[in-house]
C-alpha cells in the first residue's frame, strides 16, 4: 500500500500537475495519520467510542493536512521558481507542512522546529532520489 501511494506521488512529474501531485501527498500523509491514530489508540486506549474516533480523526486530518501543504506547496515553488527538480522546492514544502503542524499546536517552538526537521528530511529525500541513494539495498543471494 504504502509502496503504490509513493509510486503514484514519483510517478508524476515535480512542477506539473500540482491538483494530481496534492493529491498523492494527501493520500499519503492520510494513511500515515491512519497508522498513528492505530499505534495511538492501541497504547492509549480511550475512555469512549466518541473520545477513540475524535482522536483518530485529529491524527488523520492533521497527517493529512500535512500532506496537502507539502505537495501543493512544493509544487507551486516549482512552477514558480522554473526548477523542477531543485532540493529547495521540497524543503519549502516540508517548511510550510511543519508550520502547519505548529499552527495546529498553537506553538511557535513547534511550527519553527517542524519546519527546520520536515524541511531538510524532504530535501535529503528528494537528493536520494536524484543521486539515486538506497536505503534499502537488494540483498545479494
Amino acid at each position: 500500500m504504502a509502496r503504490l501511494l509513493l509510486q503514484r506521488y514519483w510517478d508524476i512529474p515535480d512542477g506539473t500537475e500540482c491538483h494530481r501531485k496534492t493529491y498523492a501527498s494527501t493520500s499519503i500523509g492520510g494513511a500515515t495519520g491512519l497508522v498513528a491514530s492505530a499505534y495511538s489508540l492501541t497504547l492509549s486506549p480511550p475512555g469512549s467510542f466518541f473520545e477513540g474516533v475524535a482522536r483518530a480523526g485529529r491524527y488523520t486530518f492533521t497527517a493529512a493536512a500535512i500532506g496537502a501543504i507539502f505537495g501543493v506547496t512544493s509544487c507551486v515553488s516549482a512552477q514558480v521558481r522554473e526548477k523542477p527538480d531543485d532540493p529547495l522546492n521540497y524543503f519549502i514544502g516540508g517548511c510550510a507542512g511543519g508550520l502547519t503542524l505548529g499552527a495546529r499546536m498553537h506553538s511557535y517552538g513547534m511550527g519553527t522546529a517542524s519546519c527546520v526537521c520536515m524541511g531538510t528530511a524532504a530535501a535529503l529525500v528528494k537528493m536520494g532520489q536524484l543521486e539515486g541513494w538506497k536505503v534499502f539495498v537488494e540483498p545479494k543471494v
